[in-house]
């Protein structure tokens, strides 16, 4: 069933607007090996890096050749669903005490006679800076239905920052004139404030705690490690601690979290060890419903390793390396994988072997992917993206218009990243991850998919299975027969009610639609969930935590005795913001 109609966002001292067609609910969680949706729903996230903010620029490599605009709409025309954006310790730290950097190498122009990245300039004619420019991608990959999650990519704005192995030890001047060492604690501090400030959208639905945790190679003091220690070294209890200050401020929030390079004598990747999971695994206080492990993995081309050195095949791959260090956290329906870069150059030989072979993989096993990268200014690996050139023609009406052309390399995206990209079976419809929007020009929303593709022509998801009509529970040992809603929807309104009698009680907590003691945020969101599937979540549904008739009276907070709408879910947000005093509002 679709929701339609606006919902609120809430912001850390504001009430921020959703777009009409988003309403906050595009939030994931993990149960097993797989992600769902609110409605149980699985989802496949497959993406691509774009890197920038990590740098000395402070924005998205090549924004000085093309239009932001027509950058993220190709982008979804390309059927990318989540874009992993490098940033740094050191950018959050100036967000966070207000002064964020300049953006360096952007060039914006709103002359009528050349308008170039006009939505990069204020109405005083300034430039935007780095968090205003994050804003505007955010906004722009909303309108086209494509979702984001962030990577602390060094402590410290470098184009080389990466070759540093730790999450702390750096130092940098701060906007605000302070010395900053990069401590854990400020690592911690800058990713919490920052899952706090953007839980109200959408939009940015995780944050990949920290790139490719390594040796001491690229000058770190010490090796990362992962064990059950207190070490300051130990990145299992570093990611563990970052957990719990990010879910405290956003629960819905994914955590992505990448493996070391060493384990008990085992080489790996940088980042790419996950052995030690098996053992530690990061346990946050909340559960780990939205733990995700994030492994990389490259071929030859970027470094020879040992199991390249024979005619290595899928079997051989997992049996040297790959099954062991990551593949068996899925194998095992232990956590969700999301191979977070993989990619590189062609050299019609084993490094497109290693990519063929790594693809078909992701796509039978359902593992999550960003492929690295679309830029192409990464040296060792190259990108999707060839060459983008800006130009302007003339409209009929004499205005001039602005174009970007993106020449993509045309056999990588082919051969090696479209077929694992998430799409319908038979259509070839790429698959957003926004209920609402579709995913760029002729892609289709989660929505869509669910209501009108999944049991007819389904999907690339586990390699082409369809789907067999059922709503897939958060727990994939169970499926629910989707039956005949008594709850009524409007396309055009917010005006979805669901109806129950219950006698009343004069000491009722209104509010606390989920009963347990307490109004907050979790009671909006159980609102906007029973309205989005009342089959799971309706006061006739199937999850443990779906809604009560006693729930449901006390949800009615707007416009008392009219049954439950999205303007309750808006009332209680209003409330918790301190915008309405008491509840119910009359």
């Amino acid at each position: 069933m679709t929701l339609t109609g606006a919902a609120p966002c809430l912001s850390q001292t504001t009430m921020t607007a959703c777009a009409v067609d988003t309403n906050n609910d595009d939030w994931l969680h993990a149960k097993g090996s797989r992600l769902y949706d609110m409605n149980g729903n699985e989802v496949w996230l497959t993406g691509a890096n774009w890197f920038g903010f990590n740098c000395t620029e402070c924005s998205p490599h090549y924004l000085w050749s093309g239009d932001i605009d027509d950058m993220v709409k190709d982008i979804a025309d390309h059927g990318v669903n989540v874009l992993r954006l490098p940033v740094s310790t050191e950018l959050l730290y100036n967000w966070m005490v207000g002064d964020p950097d300049p953006v360096g190498s952007i060039n914006p122009n709103n002359d009528p006679s050349y308008p170039f990245n006009v939505d990069l300039i204020k109405s005083d004619g300034s430039v935007v800076n780095s968090m205003e420019l994050f804003d505007i991608l955010l906004a722009k990959c909303k309108k086209y239905g494509v979702k984001c999650f962030i990577d602390i990519h060094s402590p410290e704005s470098n184009n080389s920052g990466h070759n540093y192995g730790l999450w702390y030890g750096k130092s940098f001047t701060g906007r605000d004139g302070k010395k900053v060492e990069v401590t854990t604690d400020v690592w911690i501090e800058t990713l919490a404030w920052c899952a706090d400030h953007y839980k109200g959208d959408d939009t940015l639905i995780g944050f990949d705690l920290k790139n490719e945790p390594h040796s001491k190679y690229g000058g770190a003091p010490v090796d990362a490690i992962w064990d059950d220690s207190n070490a300051p070294n130990n990145w299992k209890k570093a990611a563990q601690d970052c957990a719990d200050a990010i879910l405290e401020k956003n629960p819905h929030a994914l955590i992505l979290i990448e493996g070391v390079e060493g384990f008990e004598g085992h080489g790996a990747w940088w980042g790419g060890n996950l052995r030690g999971v098996a053992k530690y695994p990061v346990k946050p206080a909340s559960g780990t419903s939205q733990i995700v492990y994030s492994p990389h993995d490259y071929g030859p081309v970027v470094s020879d390793q040992t199991w390249f050195n024979k005619n290595f095949t899928e079997k051989t791959l997992l049996d040297d390396y790959w099954y062991e260090t990551w593949a068996y956290l899925v194998d095992k329906d232990m956590y969700p994988l999301l191979i977070g870069e993989w990619g590189g150059r062609l050299d019609g030989g084993d490094n497109e072997k290693w990519l063929g072979l790594l693809r078909d993989y992701m796509i039978k096993n359902h593992i999550n992917h960003t492929f690295w990268c679309l830029n192409d200014d990464s040296g060792d690996t190259g990108g999707l993206w060839k060459d983008i050139q800006f130009g302007v023609t003339q409209g009929s009406d004499g205005t001039m218009v602005g174009k970007t052309t993106i020449n993509w390399d045309t056999e990588k995206y082919e051969t090696y990243y479209y077929p694992a990209i998430w799409k319908t079976s038979t259509s070839k419809k790429f698959i957003g991850l926004d209920h609402q929007v579709a995913l760029g020009k002729d892609g289709i929303s989660l929505n869509d998919f669910y209501a009108n593709y999944a049991a007819s022509e389904g999907s690339n998801l586990d390699g082409g299975k369809k789907s067999d009509g059922k709503t897939v529970d958060a727990d994939p040992a169970k499926t629910t027969t989707t039956t005949t809603s008594k709850t009524t929807t409007s396309s055009s309104a917010a005006t979805t009610t669901t109806t129950t009698s219950v006698v009343d009680v004069s000491n009722r907590l209104f509010g606390d639609a989920n009963c347990d003691g307490q109004v907050d945020l979790a009671d909006a969101v159980l609102i906007m969930q029973s309205l989005a599937n009342p089959n799971k979540y309706g006061t006739s549904g199937t999850d443990e935590h779906h809604l009560t008739k006693e729930g449901s009276a006390n949800a009615d907070v707007e416009g008392n005795g009219n049954g439950i709408t999205t303007n309750d879910a808006q009332a209680i947000q209003m409330y918790l913001l301190g915008k309405y005093k008491s509840l119910p509002v009359k």
